[in-house]
C-alpha cells in the first residue's frame, strides 16, 4: 500500500512503498538503476518545471528572471529554461559554449565571472550575448578594445560588493568585503568604476549587479544590500545625469536539504524583495529600475536525487556502521567541502522497512573524509546490492563533479511520467584516459 504523500526535501513526485522511496517522476528507480547504473542522477522534470514557473509567477511579467547555469549546465535544462521564459547566466567559455549549442540564442545569455579572459568575452561578443556584468579593472582593460569597431557600444552591469554577505557556508557567501568578486562599495571602487564605463564610448552601462551569497534563509541580508545598490544607483544619477534603469540582485535563495530546515518561499522573496527596492527608490526619488534575479540552487536542488548502490556494510563495534556506496566526493563534493547535510532513503524493492539503524554513509574514495552522510536512518538490515536514495542533489551534485580516483562520472536521466531520457551519458574509462598522453620513447626531449 502506498504510503502518504512525500513532503520536501524529496521532489513532488516522489512515491514510497513500504519505507522505501520507489518512484520519481514516474519512473521505477530500480528500474532505472538497472538499465542507467549507478550512481546515478535522476532529475524530476514535473519538479524543474514547476519551480521555473513559480518563479515566473511570483515576480511577474516585468522581471527578469535568468536562471544561473553554475547550478546545473546541462544542455538540457538550459533548453528548458528557455523553453519556460527563463534567460540563461553563464561564467565561463565552457558553461557558454553549452548554451549556445543547446541552441540558447545570444539575447537570452548573460554573461559572469571574476576572472573573463580575452578569448571568454571574445566568444561573449561574437555571440552577441545580451549583457556582461564586469567584475575588476583589469576585466575592463580587456574588453575595450574588444569592443572598439563594433557597430554599438556594448552593454554591461557592473558586479558591486555592497559587504553584505550571506549563505550557508563561508566559501558560498560572496557579498561582503573580505571577498574576490566585484567592485567593492566601502572602498569606492564601485563609484570609479562607474565613473569609467560612463566616459568611456565602446560600453554602455545598463545597470549594477551583486549577488550576496549561497544558500541564503535569512531575508533581511538582501534588504541591506538593495539599500546600498540603490544609494549606487543614485549617484550614478547625481554625478552623471544617468538614470540607470536595470538593478540585478543575483539569486541565493536557500532551499530544504534535511529535516526541520526553514527557508524562504518563492513568493514571500519576491514581495520582501520588490518591496525593499521600492522603499529604497523612492527614499533617493529614483524610478524603480528593471529587476533581475538569478536563481540557480532553488530551481535545480530538489529537482534532483541521486542513487547509489551499496556495495559493503561495516559494523565497527562501540563505533558505528558504514555503508560504502558506489560513488562519493567525486559525484557529490559538497558534504567534504561545506559540511553539506543531505537527507537519504532505502530506494527500490524489497521487504517493508520494519526496523533501522544509523549508518555513515560513506564513497569509495581513498579519503576518510569522502563521507557523504553520518547518522544516517536506514534500514537495520542495510546489505550490499541495496540501493540508497540523496535528495536535493540536482545542484552543485554534476556541477562539481571530478574523476578523483579515475572514477568515470555518473550519468544523469531526465524522469517524466514514467518515462526516461539519458541527458548526461555515463562517462567510460576510455573518456578518464582522453587526455593523457603516453610518455614518447626515451623520454622527454
Amino acid at each position: 500500500m502506498p504510503d502518504p504523500p512525500v513532503a520536501c526535501p524529496w521532489p513532488g513526485t516522489a512515491e514510497v512503498v513500504d519505507g522505501r522511496l520507489r518512484r520519481i517522476g514516474g519512473a521505477d528507480l530500480a528500474d532505472l538503476a538497472a538499465r542507467h547504473g549507478t550512481p546515478l542522477y535522476v532529475v524530476d522534470e514535473a519538479e524543474l518545471v514547476a519551480r521555473m514557473r513559480a518563479y515566473r509567477q511570483a515576480f511577474g511579467p516585468d522581471v527578469r528572471i535568468v536562471y544561473a547555469a553554475k547550478a546545473l549546465a546541462v544542455t538540457a535544462v538550459l533548453q528548458i529554461a528557455v523553453r519556460e521564459g527563463l534567460d540563461v547566466d553563464v561564467a565561463s567559455e565552457g558553461e557558454l559554449a553549452t548554451a549556445l549549442r543547446g541552441g540558447v540564442a545570444g539575447e537570452r545569455i548573460v554573461l559572469h565571472g571574476n576572472n573573463k579572459s580575452a578569448a571568454e568575452l571574445a566568444l561573449a561578443l561574437g555571440a552577441d550575448v545580451n549583457r556582461i556584468a564586469v567584475d575588476n579593472d583589469a576585466e575592463l582593460d580587456r574588453l575595450v578594445p574588444l569592443a572598439a569597431g563594433r557597430p554599438a557600444p556594448v552593454d554591461v552591469w557592473l558586479r558591486i560588493t555592497p559587504g553584505v554577505g550571506a549563505g550557508g557556508h563561508a566559501f558560498i557567501r560572496t557579498g561582503q568585503d573580505d571577498v574576490k568578486f566585484g567592485f567593492h562599495l566601502s572602498a569606492g571602487a564601485a563609484d570609479a568604476a562607474t565613473d569609467r564605463v560612463v566616459a568611456e564610448p565602446t560600453l554602455r552601462l545598463r545597470g549594477l549587479h551583486c549577488h550576496i551569497g549561497s544558500q541564503v534563509t535569512d531575508g533581511r541580508a538582501y534588504a541591506a544590500a538593495v539599500e546600498g545598490m540603490v544609494g549606487l544607483l543614485a549617484r550614478v544619477r547625481d554625478r552623471h545625469g544617468l538614470v540607470l534603469d536595470e538593478l540585478n540582485l543575483g539569486g541565493g535563495l536557500g532551499i530544504v536539504y534535511a529535516a526541520g530546515e526553514v527557508v524562504p518561499d518563492v513568493d514571500a522573496y519576491a514581495q520582501d524583495l520588490r518591496a525593499n527596492v521600492t522603499a529604497a527608490c523612492a527614499r533617493h526619488e529614483l524610478p524603480v529600475p528593471r529587476l533581475v534575479v538569478e536563481p540557480g540552487r532553488s530551481i535545480v536542488g530538489p529537482a534532483g536525487i541521486t542513487l547509489y548502490t551499496v556495495g559493503a556494510v561495516k559494523d565497527v563495534p562501540g563505533v558505528r556502521a558504514f555503508a560504502a556506496v558506489d560513488g562519493g566526493m567525486s559525484d557529490n563534493l559538497r558534504p567534504a567541502l561545506y559540511g553539506a547535510v543531505y537527507t537519504f532513503a532505502a530506494a527500490g524493492h524489497g521487504a517493508p522497512v520494519t526496523r533501522t539503524r544509523p549508518f555513515a554513509v560513506v564513497g569509495k574514495h581513498c579519503e576518510s573524509g569522502d563521507v557523504l552522510g553520518t547518522d544516517v536512518s536506514l534500514p537495520a538490515d542495510l546489505g550490499p546490492g541495496q540501493l540508497v536514495a540523496v535528495a536535493a542533489t540536482g545542484a552543485y551534485g554534476d556541477a562539481m563533479a571530478s574523476n578523483y580516483n579515475r572514477l568515470a562520472r555518473p550519468a544523469m536521466v531526465l524522469v517524466r511520467d514514467g518515462r526516461d531520457q539519458v541527458i548526461v551519458r555515463r562517462e567510460t574509462v576510455e573518456d578518464v584516459l582522453a587526455r593523457d598522453v603516453p610518455l614518447a620513447r626515451g623520454g622527454v626531449r
